[in-house]
């Protein structure tokens, strides 16, 4: 069995990492690229990513194709894969490619709780370009959200942090607001002075508006130091907060010692801040809860999820967490991440 190939995917609004490892939980290959969701993407758009990464994955490993899919088991799990539906187009798409013999799609929150837990069960929010949340009962029983946004009624992200950073920068400079340092730290991101050389640049399209999603971690730094940047710290502990609390009432779990497991982008450029503001709230709701962030990037809970399925033992799901992990920390070294 050791020798039984797993395809992982942990598919984002912003970045795609791709990886294969061994049953035994040899990681032979970690690969990262572009985004990957089919909401920003399409269904063509993001298997065409999967199918340029698995074959740069293949190069890395030093195997062959030949036209027969390599990969025994694959588990795909990306931003952007809301529903049923969204599951099965993306299912249809990747099993006509035959990317791998056995083929799992799913949203990128299980990824999450994955990589967090060995319990299996438990609540997963992800907090990167957007924000969404998976909640599992021992008993099996989930709970989720659409997570599409405003038209939902979502609020939180890397997108709204920043744009929040803006907003806060340009009424700091024209007075409708208080002042912060974000009035000068969130143009210099850009290069610029001003926040109204910002506006102009976004208005005429020098600087894309989804860009604003990179200022996210601009704003948490300034959080440190500045009130209004840590109002915006705390609006999305809030948000998290709330995401947690509906999970656990959903599933009747406040009274039981779950884990909260926050992973994303944001949690990590939060420094810990974030995990805090949080871990304050639940305790107001859920006294034995224990928050905390995921102990491996989402990637590896894609690959334990493959391993799961391969019946692989504790021995295996360690060191896949070791060699993913350590493979992990180098590429994000490689890309400034």
């Amino acid at each position: 069995m050791s020798r039984l190939l797993v395809l992982a995917v942990d598919g984002g609004n912003s970045k795609t990492d791709l990886a294969l490892v061994r049953a035994d939980g040899e990681a032979l290959a970690l690969v990262r690229g572009p985004l990957s969701s089919p909401h920003h993407l399409g269904v063509d758009g993001c298997v065409r990513v999967l199918e340029e990464l698995l074959a740069a994955a293949l190069r890395e490993a030093g195997l062959g194709n030949g036209g027969a899919p390599v990969a025994d088991l694959a588990q795909l799990l990306l931003a952007g894969v809301d529903f049923p539906s969204e599951e099965d187009e993306v299912l249809a798409a990747v099993n006509d490619r035959r990317l791998a013999k056995k083929i799992a799609v799913g949203n990128d929150t299980y990824a999450v709780l994955r990589a967090g837990t060995e319990r299996g069960w438990g609540i997963a929010i992800v907090c990167g370009s957007g924000i969404n949340c998976l909640g599992v009962a021992p008993d099996g029983r989930q709970t989720r959200f659409p997570a599409l946004g405003e038209i939902t009624g979502d609020w939180g992200g890397g997108y709204d942090v920043g744009l929040a950073g803006v907003s806060a920068a340009a009424r700091s400079e024209d007075g409708r607001g208080p002042k912060t340092t974000l009035e000068h730290a969130v143009p210099r991101y850009f290069g610029l002075e001003t926040p109204t050389q910002l506006a102009e640049a976004i208005h005429r399209r020098r600087v894309p508006l989804a860009r604003v999603t990179e200022l996210a971690p601009v704003v948490l730094a300034e959080a440190r130091s500045d009130r209004l940047a840590g109002e915006i710290l705390e609006r999305l502990a809030d948000e998290i907060a709330v995401l947690a609390e509906v999970s656990l009432e959903r599933l009747s779990l406040t009274d039981e010692a779950v884990e909260v497991l926050l992973g994303g982008g944001l949690v990590h450029a939060a420094d810990g801040a974030l995990v805090d503001a949080v871990a304050l709230r639940v305790a107001g709701f859920a006294p034995t809860a224990a928050v905390k962030s995921t102990s491996s990037p989402p990637v590896v809970g894609a690959a334990l999820l493959g391993l799961d399925e391969l019946g692989a033992d504790a021995i295996a799901r360690e060191r896949v967490r070791r060699e993913l992990g350590d493979r992990f920390v180098q590429i994000g070294r490689e890309d400034g991440s």
